[in-house]
């Protein structure tokens, strides 16, 4: 039986949430079930694990079916996704793949130059740029980051321009639209005026589920930055991320590496330090070619055409955004 791709998309967004649920089971994607250690052609709903146990350990529930509507399954042992933030010289003018940071962080990677309204910007992740959401627009971006040296204000090369906020399970959210708190006082008011005793609260719907870890920072002069990747060279455009596709990446802590999409379609909870988790969704998986510190590094194919955002990874997987997803986001192109 041949398994389309459109079919295995379609039972995975009906048992994602299912299968995450299951104690263990850090991510679930689409790939190609591997057979005594050898990868086949065969797609397969995938779930990547912590550990890997035994089957006489976990209950009927917690295990996970051979199949499920005809697609089988099979199980990753993936560690705990971590982003990549972690702890190497000074780059004027500094291209993509080298130490940067956030001025209260330890170091990521710088990704690669866009373009928005006709400037020039940085792009690497949230948890780079803009410290995890606890940054403020205009803070100093330093090269190399903190840890591998970087001081203010002799290293600041950027300030923060923009960055989307991740939503961490639990969290407060980013306040209540100011459009709604402001419809609901009217109304309120109104209801005093006619002696109605029922009063609006405004209410900010959250979603938990994350597309991008991404954010931007503005030069301070634009000769400070180069629009290419160190060992790589030019970026020559986007390509949408495919299944088995190779990619490669310049980051500042493995440097150049070489890997394979072994998953599309990713929902994966990634752990931020501190007890905070964020799940991610539409993402793609690639096997270990990124340490702490890559968080940032642009994923590029053979053809040097920009796929992905690295951003999160384990000692077995690393975890990158769709780069459509983030320059949608950010509302950003290739300068």
């Amino acid at each position: 039986m041949t398994i389309s791709l459109d079919d295995a998309r379609r039972v995975l967004s009906e048992v994602r949430q299912e299968l995450l649920s299951k104690p263990n089971v850090v991510a679930t994607g689409i790939g190609y079930k591997i057979t005594k250690g050898k990868q086949t052609e065969e797609l397969a709903l995938i779930c990547s694990v912590e550990t890997k146990q035994s089957k006489k350990s976990l209950t009927v529930k917690e295990l996970i079916p051979a199949t499920i509507q005809n697609i089988p399954t099979d199980v990753y042992p993936t560690g705990i996704i971590h982003a990549l933030q972690d702890p190497t010289g000074r780059f004027r003018p500094a291209p993509g793949g080298v130490s940067i940071g956030h001025k209260d962080i330890t170091a990521g990677t710088l990704g690669c130059l866009v373009k928005k309204n006709n400037k020039v910007f940085i792009l690497s992740n949230n948890h780079v740029l803009a410290n995890s959401n606890n940054a403020d627009i205009g803070d100093p971006i330093l090269q190399p980051g903190p840890y591998d040296g970087g001081q203010f204000p002799q290293d600041r090369i950027a300030q923060l321009s923009e960055f989307v906020p991740i939503e961490f399970e639990g969290g407060s959210g980013h306040g209540l639209c100011s459009c709604g708190s402001t419809a609901a006082a009217i109304l309120n008011l109104l209801a005093a005026l006619i002696g109605s005793k029922t009063r609006l609260q405004p209410t900010r719907i959250r979603t938990t589920e994350n597309l991008v870890d991404c954010a931007i920072a503005e030069p301070l002069n634009p000769d400070d930055v180069k629009n290419e990747i160190l060992k790589i060279g030019t970026i020559s455009g986007t390509a949408e991320g495919t299944l088995g596709m190779s990619i490669k990446k310049s980051g500042r802590t493995t440097g150049l590496t070489t890997g394979t999409i072994l998953q599309i379609d990713v929902t994966v909870k990634v752990s931020y330090g501190s007890n905070k988790v964020a799940t991610f969704v539409d993402q793609l998986m690639a096997g270990n070619m990124s340490q702490g510190g890559d968080s940032g590094s642009a994923v590029l194919n053979e053809k040097n055409q920009l796929v992905g955002l690295l951003f999160a990874g384990s000692n077995t997987s690393t975890v990158i955004n769709r780069i459509q997803n983030v320059f949608q986001a950010l509302q950003v192109t290739l300068p």
